[in-house]
């Protein structure tokens, strides 16, 4: 091959490379926010208190809402838990039934915890 054949592969080289580089990053399926890390820390029990998780995971929250995005499993269940380790029973199930809105696979967790708030084992 002459190198004037070359010319032909390397321009559209070029502009792969080009278009390659402008892609954008997938959107992230949730909005995660502090979630995690709130859960990790709860569950190590070195975390602030119920009432700080609360504020921080309903924070996150809004932020998704105004987004446009979508809160991930198990989100409204945990903050739920906490709502009830709160003494806001009402809340907590708001926030259950919006989980098993959200994800019908989390009814048997959901129920779980609704029987457990029915009989005052708040642990």
């Amino acid at each position: 091959m002459t190198p004037k054949t070359h010319r032909p592969a390397m321009g559209l080289l070029v502009v792969l490379a080009l278009l390659t580089g402008c892609a954008q990053a997938p959107k992230p399926l949730y909005d995660w926010g502090s979630y995690p890390t709130q859960v990790y820390s709860h569950l190590k029990g070195d975390g602030s208190g119920p009432a700080a998780q609360v504020g921080e995971l309903e924070a996150d929250a809004r932020k998704a809402e105004s987004r446009g995005g979508k809160l991930p499993p198990g989100f409204r269940a945990h903050l739920g838990m906490l709502y009830l380790s709160l003494g806001q029973d009402d809340l907590a199930l708001q926030q259950w039934q919006a989980e098993m809105a959200s994800f019908p696979e989390s009814a048997h967790f959901v129920e779980f915890l609704l029987a457990k708030g029915r009989t005052g084992d708040k642990k």
